[in-house]
């Protein structure tokens, strides 16, 4: 390593001081796994070795019909969720960013901050609760209009977007940090360019605050891609039930049920990381195609 380099790390120790703990979680919780994915060849043996059985598990997985009914499930929800909850908290970041009075901006910025720290368990409650068919507020609702109750929880055309609407409410005002700290980075000096000029509200938002937040938006799209086939397993285990596991049951849930409950060690770990693949060629692709498209990407 150069003297320019060991003068930079002194120079700004407390950084990478700051960073240690984020690195040391990421090695035992992402990079050490990785060396037990070798069991997806292999059988696992509670007594002696492991046999190695090269792309076994992968064939049996791929003639499972199981197996393609939650890839589908993981698919159409995760396809939903990118839909319907990406643009949400770019747009609350651009609301709240036109709030003026502080005191009821921090108000708003705690009130939609608050469900990100709430747990799936506690979340699920809720939305239980609130879509009661007998006495939760959705339905009280509707019948004031005269309409019908539904139960939401227990019906297959309704579960998913259970899922997309609670995704939206708890993880919207966290994630719109990301997009509040890219518009802080713009330099004053073009809005007040752009007043000069005439520019209404409107069209400062449209030809400044969304151009200059492209990168961003970019990066986080292309990340998120990246975990396009998680799909929410704290979610999902949590709003599933029997009557509706056929349209909610997802590849995590799969794996777990196999893997924990069933104790099929090495074909819950193909399966898995099948999944990891996946996402490994969606942040490559994505990134190649946004840096052709726009000279932009994740690095």
């Amino acid at each position: 390593m150069s003297r320019e380099k060991l003068a930079f790390i002194k120079r700004d120790w407390i950084l990478y001081v700051m960073f240690l703990p984020a690195l040391i979680y990421f090695s035992l919780f992402h990079i050490v796994p990785l060396i037990g994915m070798k069991l997806a060849f292999q059988d696992y043996r509670i007594i002696g070795d492991n046999v190695w059985v090269g792309l076994k598990h992968f064939r049996v997985l791929f003639d499972s019909p199981a197996f393609f009914t939650v890839l589908k499930n993981t698919i159409i929800i995760s396809t939903m969720k990118i839909i319907f909850v990406f643009p949400i908290p770019i747009i609350l970041s651009l609301l709240i960013n036109e709030i003026r009075h502080a005191s009821y901006r921090k108000y708003v910025q705690s009130v939609v901050y608050l469900p990100h720290f709430l747990s799936w368990v506690v979340i699920a409650g809720i939305w239980i609760s609130l879509l009661n068919p007998v006495d939760g507020g959705v339905n009280i609702i509707r019948n004031v209009f005269q309409l019908p109750s539904l139960d939401y929880m227990t019906s297959k055309d309704q579960i998913r977007w259970v899922l997309v609407f609670s995704e939206m409410w708890r993880s919207a005002g966290w994630d719109s940090i990301i997009y509040l700290a890219a518009i802080m980075k713009i330099s004053p000096s073009l809005y007040e360019a752009a007043k000069m000029d005439g520019a209404s509200g409107l069209q400062q938002m449209r030809y400044i605050t969304l151009p200059e937040m492209k990168s961003t938006v970019i990066t986080v799209f292309i990340l998120n891609l990246g975990f396009f086939m998680n799909a929410g397993f704290d979610q999902v285990f949590n709003f599933m039930n029997d009557s509706v596991i056929s349209v909610v049951d997802i590849l995590d849930t799969y794996v777990y049920r196999i893997g924990i409950l069933n104790g099929q060690y090495a074909y819950a770990t193909a399966a898995s990381l099948f999944k990891g693949a996946i996402g490994v060629v969606l942040i490559f692709g994505t990134h190649f195609l946004a840096k052709r498209l726009t000279g932009k990407g994740v690095w």
